[in-house]
């Protein structure tokens, strides 16, 4: 196992790794939150580990509910079979945390840190909210009656894990002694069992002792049941955090980037496709998250993002801050330029205009919606007296309406005298006067755009926030088509008579 101290590499003998019991049939797991993260982990891990018990708490009754039956709480390619295989063998969900705290010797953290919408000044949409992880590591502290490591598996701020360690330091029972160590996740929502199976690296900070090495090693331990031991790599702990938040800010600064050339090609006649294409030939940028859309999303980056400024303001860092903040501010600016595109090309108007929305979800394959940059279109369109048409293959009708709710401040009653939700693609885009993909799901490049100019209202209007369709196909139709990165024909509006 290669691993990295202060920046110098050391390799670990095999002896060191006899205390970690490669074959121990009582070693359990205990991971403190069933969402998006501490589910899908321990599924891999319990299935790779099959002597290794793992049990997944949440203080939400209907949550394990979800998890212990057919209908699982979030979709996730692949993950669906890999629980139901294992699913009470050597996996658990269940919301007794006491038990799982007691009898577990390692003690995942997985739950949510959101912004803070509260507190004074900067605070307020920056800084990270850790109510949640100080109550679990508060009722670790309570309940253990044995010596436990527990890692921070949640994406923290840096030092998050110096405020678990005093918490469990000033809370302990008696003879009760804890390593914290910082293990963050690096996966993709729509591909976390891809990502967790065959992982990039695998990052494990701790203490720099000899009790934070042994911890390390039996985290180790667990991971090298199906990852190369190369790719297991250690720091300290503030070096773990901190890595976390600046994969995540360097991929949002990659996609904001990548929007602001996508203005200049629509200004210009360049084609951001052919750029980012001939960009990223270069080996020393590559090609991934070069795909100019409508914005990035999801719980992440914009939370890690914001996270990575208090940090450097709290540092009195202002000049990295300020950078960092333009990552967000070209976001933002990015979602709002293509609802503007909409409604300026529509005339200047989509008062009471049916306009079909493709795509709710933040990104394909997830039904998770935080952050979705459909959401903010859909608020701007909204606010402009638009009627939206919405589909979306996995995100639920509740959830479609609750978020639109919480971004215009209507209760769903008024929300449904302009919005509804159609059952298939074909249905929202009948009548409409524009159909907008918001979302990259893969049977939105199959649909028969022809039957659907069929049945909508002329001119027909598509608007491709995520360069994923045809153009040259949807304007043999007889579309209007607009997209992300790319300056218009400027003969799109002949040949076509209103109805």
């Amino acid at each position: 196992m290669s691993t990295e101290r202060n920046g110098k590499q050391k390799n670990l003998d095999d002896d060191d790794l006899d205390e970690c019991q490669h074959d121990n049939p009582t070693f359990r797991i205990c991971c403190i939150g069933a969402g998006y993260v501490g589910g899908p982990t321990c599924a891999i891990i319990a299935s790779k580990c099959p002597h290794i018990q793992v049990t997944v708490v949440d203080v939400s009754a209907e949550r394990i509910a979800a998890w212990n039956s057919d209908h699982l709480p979030l979709f996730e390619p692949g993950l669906e079979g890999i629980v139901k295989k294992i699913r009470n063998r050597n996996l658990f969900f269940s919301t007794d945390t006491k038990t799982a705290i007691r009898e577990a010797d390692l003690i995942f953290i997985s739950v949510n840190t959101p912004t803070k919408s509260y507190g004074f000044g900067n605070i307020i949409g920056r800084a990270p909210d850790l109510r949640y992880v100080e109550e679990a590591a508060r009722q670790i502290a309570h309940t253990a009656t044995s010596n436990k490591i527990v890692v921070e598996k949640s994406t923290v701020p840096v030092k998050a894990a110096e405020s678990i360690k005093t918490i469990l330091k000033t809370n302990k029972q008696p003879g009760v002694s804890y390593q914290v160590l910082s293990n963050p996740e690096f996966l993709a929502e729509g591909s976390a069992i891809s990502d967790l199976l065959a992982p990039d690296r695998v990052l494990i900070g701790g203490d720099e002792t000899i009790e934070g090495s042994l911890a390390i090693k039996k985290l180790a331990w667990i991971y090298e049941h199906w990852v190369p031991k190369e790719k297991i790599l250690t720091t300290n702990t503030w070096s773990s955090e901190l890595s976390k938040l600046v994969a995540n800010a360097f991929l949002a600064q990659r996609i904001s980037s990548i929007n602001t050339i996508s203005a200049v090609c629509e200004a210009t006649g360049a084609s951001v496709s052919e750029v980012a294409k001939a960009v990223g030939l270069d080996s020393r940028i590559g090609n991934k998250f070069l795909n100019a859309s409508i914005g990035f999303g999801g719980s992440c980056f914009q939370k890690d993002v914001y996270n990575l400024i208090y940090l450097a303001e709290s540092l009195k860092l202002e000049p990295v801050a300020q950078y960092w903040l333009q990552v967000i501010k070209i976001n933002d600016w990015q979602r709002e330029r293509f609802a503007q595109m909409i409604v300026q090309n529509l005339f200047g108007s989509v008062s009471s205009k049916k306009i079909a929305i493709l795509g709710f979800a933040f990104k394909k394959d997830t039904a998770d919606t935080r952050e979705s940059s459909s959401i903010y279109v859909c608020r701007y369109l909204l606010a402009e007296g638009a009627s939206l048409h919405i589909y979306d293959p996995k995100v639920s009708v509740s959830r479609i309406f609750l978020d639109l709710s919480e971004q215009t401040g209507k209760t769903e009653d008024e929300l449904r005298e302009h919005v509804q939700i159609a059952n298939d693609a074909y249905e929202a885009a009948k009548d409409s006067h524009a159909l907008v993909v918001c979302t990259e799901w893969d049977e939105f490049k199959q649909l028969d755009y022809q039957l659907i100019y069929s049945t909508m209202k002329k001119p027909s209007f598509i608007f491709d926030g995520r360069l994923i369709l045809d153009h040259d196909q949807l304007l043999s139709f007889g579309f209007n088509v607009f997209c992300i990165g790319k300056k218009p024909p400027n003969n799109q509006y002949m040949n076509q008579s209103p109805r």
